[in-house]
This record gives C-alpha cells, structure tokens and sequence, in this order.
C-alpha cells in the first residue's frame, strides 16, 4: 500500500482527500481480513489512501499511541522549532518498535506527496487535516468542542513532523522506498 501511494500519490491531485469507492473498499477490507491475496495495482489509488487510513484507524490505541496522547498534544505548544523536534524525537523513542517503522515510511510518503504540492494540491496542512485524526485520537470519548479543539491540535503535530521528517527521522527517510 505505502509503495503504491509513494509512487502514485505525489501525482495525483488530492489524495487522501478524496474518498475511494465505500463498496470497493469494503470488498478490499475483506478479502485482505481474509488473508486473500489484492492487487492494489489495478484499483483507483484513492481506494488504497482510503484502505490505508482506515488501516490506521484500526491500530490498537493508535499508532502514536493514545497513551501519550496529552504528550503528543503538548509538543506544538513548546518553545522554537528545535525544541519541538527534540520533545517528538524523545516521543518517538517510547513508541514500539513496529509504530516506529511504520511511521517512517509514512512520512517518507507524506514527504513525497508534499514536495509535489503544487501539482496534488496537497500542502503539508492538507496532508495533515486528512490523515492526523488517523494517527493520533483521545483515549476517551469526549464533547463535540472538545474533540474539534484536539483535531485542530494534532492536525498542527502532523503538519509539523510532514514539514520537519527529514530532521525528526533523518535525511534517509526521502529515500526508505528505494529507486521505485
């Protein structure tokens, strides 16, 4: 999935934004549940952004973890850049090996799609209102007001690391998906 969207998504024009087929995507989910073996290659690549959020949807506790969620939301309200990236690094770190991994080759693809906004239309601030709430959401339900104001903020976090990966995860992140 992350492969395809690397080499698709930088080309086309609103990814992640724009929802694959419900009944496709449905009849995907399925069959990869099922251990079934899909070729993501003959689908519409907004089929495999959306099978890829709702994968995301579904980790357990979400993959930046919900138990450092108020940690997570604190981080954007720290001093300069470099204090930031510090604090995300040290966050990083308390993730399972497994988060850690697959976050890379998630904003190795954000990072891609970002460099080609003029052509996707999918800045930094785009690519984190779609995908944020399937990174990071609260451990506990809350009100309407509440979940808007922590949406806006992790949306900020994801624009941040989108914007700064090379530094947080190192320059070989451009680069994780190999001559493709």
């Amino acid at each position: 999935m992350l492969s395809l969207l690397y080499q698709e998504g930088p080309s086309t024009e609103g990814i992640f934004r724009r929802s694959g087929s419900a009944k496709t995507c449905k009849e995907l989910k399925d069959k990869l549940d099922s251990g079934a073996e899909v070729d993501l290659a003959c689908e519409s690549i907004f089929v495999t952004a959306s099978l890829f959020k709702d994968f995301l949807r579904n980790i357990p506790g979400s993959i930046l973890s919900s138990q450092l969620c108020d940690k997570w939301v604190s981080v954007m309200d720290q001093g300069n850049n470099e204090e930031k990236i510090k604090s995300i690094q040290r966050l990083i770190e308390q993730l399972p090996r497994a988060n850690i991994v697959l976050l890379r080759y998630i904003f190795g693809v954000l990072h891609g799609i970002e460099m080609r906004s003029e052509e996707n239309q999918m800045n930094a601030f785009n690519l984190a209102i779609c995908i944020a709430p399937s990174l990071l959401w609260p451990p506990v339900s809350s009100t309407p007001d509440i979940e808007s104001e922590f949406t806006k903020k992790i949306s900020s976090l994801v624009q941040f690391l989108t914007e700064n990966c090379c530094r947080i995860f190192g320059e070989e992140i451009t680069s994780l998906f190999g001559e493709v």
